[in-house]
């Protein structure tokens, strides 16, 4: 029997496309969803998609704040979708300042080649949902589907970046992925 196609994944940009941009998020309190994201993410998990947060945290190099602060902001980010049924297969942060020489930072690929290794799937095969030039220009480089959200930065970075697609939110974004994979 031929082994099974690997499961397919959305990436997912985290400030601006899930939750509500703050400058800096550094505190679990301030981690809010965008309204329709959890029932969104829960569709796409229902689909079998697998769910990964990529995510530039470049307050750490800054000395902004802690890794341990933002593992709670993390734990926060799981407690609030799990009340959505909502499972994050993984979170790749890249926790570097801009001026670092580091390969994860976006839109770098490794935190990417991270979640493929550990949860083995083709990024090619995967949509990357963001709010940045910066996260379509990786979706680019791995050869994922770019989608561009509103939400955000994505106003304000519409026409500076070739995404896939442009839409409003998450939602829309799911309802898209959804679609296209050919589903009712």
């Amino acid at each position: 029997m031929p082994a099974a196609p690997p499961r397919r994944f959305v990436l997912l940009d985290r400030d601006g496309t899930i939750n509500v941009e703050k400058h800096y998020l550094s505190d679990p309190e301030q981690m809010k969803l965008y309204p329709g994201v959890g029932p969104a993410l829960r569709r796409l998990q229902d689909l079998g998609l697998g769910l990964a947060v990529i995510t530039n945290q470049s307050g750490i190099g800054r000395g902004y704040f802690t890794l341990e602060t933002l593992e709670r902001i993390h734990q926060r980010l799981r407690a609030l979708l799990a009340a959505f049924g909502v499972v994050i297969d993984g979170i790749y942060l890249c926790p570097h300042a801009p001026d670092e020489d580091c390969d994860c930072r976006k839109p770098l690929p490794g935190m990417v080649d991270q979640a493929v290794a550990e949860l083995g799937f083709d990024p090619a095969q995967a949509f990357l949902v963001g709010d940045k030039t910066v996260d379509m220009e990786l979706a680019r480089a791995v050869g994922a589907t770019g989608i561009l959200v509103r939400t955000g930065h994505g106003r304000a970075h519409e026409d500076k970046c070739a995404a896939a697609l442009v839409v409003d939110d998450l939602p829309a974004a799911a309802a898209f992925i959804e679609r296209s994979l050919g589903s009712p």
